[in-house]
């Protein structure tokens, strides 16, 4: 009788074999395609010509935490409750890191199937997913293997279900600011997959090299070149493959080479008062160096439910805005949770990003022209698997990134 596993109100098959679903973080489509056309990525040529290469859509805002936990769940941030990677929490009347398990509605495809005797491993690139990656695992000797790059120097049994990575894969710890923290995500997942025989494997990257390099550039392709073989590794030990991404990435500058951004606090303090409105950029994490906590979505917070409906028909007329929405409405539209975002969504235009004002942000860490995500612009990912359909899909479905444990147990 066939194993299926339930959870989060879908149903999964047991794998027939380990199955590898690969977070590519600010993986573009056009990365993988201009490597592949410039010859780096042989191994993946030749799974798109033998397996399934989709390109779907991604949840919104188009940050990690929202999508990472939407691909570990299988659904989107109304029912998980992670909307971005910072928000205003209401009850305690602060903004906070969206970082902890306790806003996670419900449970990971992981801990579902660990119940019912699966071995997982995970392996983030930073240590802000690996909690909630990890969220309802057992750890210890012969339990699942949940752990972060950029903390694998102090990796232990109890909590994270493995020790000794440096060891095993042979590198040094990675700076989080550098390729080779995603490279050690490969490394260690490689190694770790040999050793503990899991089911079900999830390795997620960092985007550091999308915030720096344009698809088909040198330092990109060079990326994907290294990701290409360790892939091949996975595959050739007997796993079986599905790729996507958390969200894509987008030139944000103008033709200068600077930040192009709308200061949303500078309008709404000249509208309704100094500090009246509170501005949430979810893309704010601690690790800003790379984007300078400037993405293409935001939420607004404005106490006086009178002025809501006028402060959307002004922001409306601000030059680069694609959409301002009222909260009934973005959580209708992108099933985002009610209680988690502010009375007005507002995203930018591809090549605009949202800021505070001018002394709230950094830009000391932006070496090269900004690169971000966030809006509508970065919502369409690769959806990958080195195996192909087992029936024609069925006309009318629309696939998700979330979609992707779905693909690879399944439908393949």
């Amino acid at each position: 009788m066939e194993r299926i596993v339930t959870v989060n109100g879908r149903e999964y098959k047991w794998p027939l074999k380990p199955l590898a679903v690969i977070c590519i973080d600010g993986s573009e489509p056009e990365y993988i395609e201009k490597a592949v056309q410039a010859g780096l990525m042989p191994f993946t040529a030749q799974l798109l010509n033998t397996g399934i290469d989709l390109r779907v859509d991604c949840v919104i805002p188009s940050f990690t935490n929202p999508n990472n936990v939407s691909i570990v769940t299988g659904c989107p941030p109304s029912i998980h409750g992670i909307c971005g990677n910072f928000f205003y929490d209401l009850q305690s009347e602060s903004e906070v890191m969206m970082n902890d398990p306790k806003y996670m509605h419900v449970p990971t495809i992981f801990s579902a199937f660990e119940k019912e005797g699966a071995k997982i491993l995970v392996v983030t690139a930073k240590d802000k997913l690996r909690k909630l990656l990890g969220h309802g695992l057992t750890f210890g000797s012969g339990g699942s293997i949940c752990v972060s790059a950029e903390k694998a120097d102090v990796a232990n049994l109890e909590e994270n279900g493995c020790e000794d990575l440096l060891n095993l894969t042979g590198l040094p710890l990675p700076n989080v600011y550098s390729a080779d923290l995603s490279e050690f995500v490969f490394a260690s997942g490689l190694a770790l997959f040999e050793n503990a025989k899991p089911d079900l494997i999830y390795l997620s990257t960092t985007d550091y090299i999308q915030h720096k390099f344009a698809p088909g550039t040198e330092g990109a392709n060079r990326f994907y070149h290294m990701m290409d073989g360790y892939w091949s590794l996975l595959s050739a030990n007997g796993a079986d493959l599905v790729l996507t991404a958390d969200h894509g990435m987008s030139g944000k500058h103008d033709s200068k080479g600077n930040p192009d951004v709308i200061y949303l606090q500078d309008s709404l303090d000249t509208w309704l008062g100094a500090g009246v409105a509170r501005v949430i950029l979810p893309i704010t994490d601690p690790y800003v160096a790379h984007h300078g906590a400037l993405g293409s979505f935001a939420t607004i917070y404005i106490p006086d439910e009178l002025e809501i409906m006028s402060t959307i028909s002004k922001l409306k007329d601000l030059n680069g805005i694609v959409e301002v929405l009222g909260k009934k409405e973005a959580c209708e539209r992108f099933d985002l949770p009610g209680d988690r975002i502010g009375d007005i969504v507002i995203i930018s235009e591809g090549s605009k990003v949202f800021g505070i004002n001018p002394d709230h942000h950094d830009f000391s860490g932006l070496d090269v022209p900004l690169r971000s995500h966030g809006g509508l612009s970065e919502q369409v990912v690769p959806l990958i698997s080195s195996k192909t359909f087992k029936a024609e899909p069925t006309k009318g479905i629309k696939l998700r990134n979330f979609d992707a444990f779905h693909l690879g147990l399944n439908l393949t």
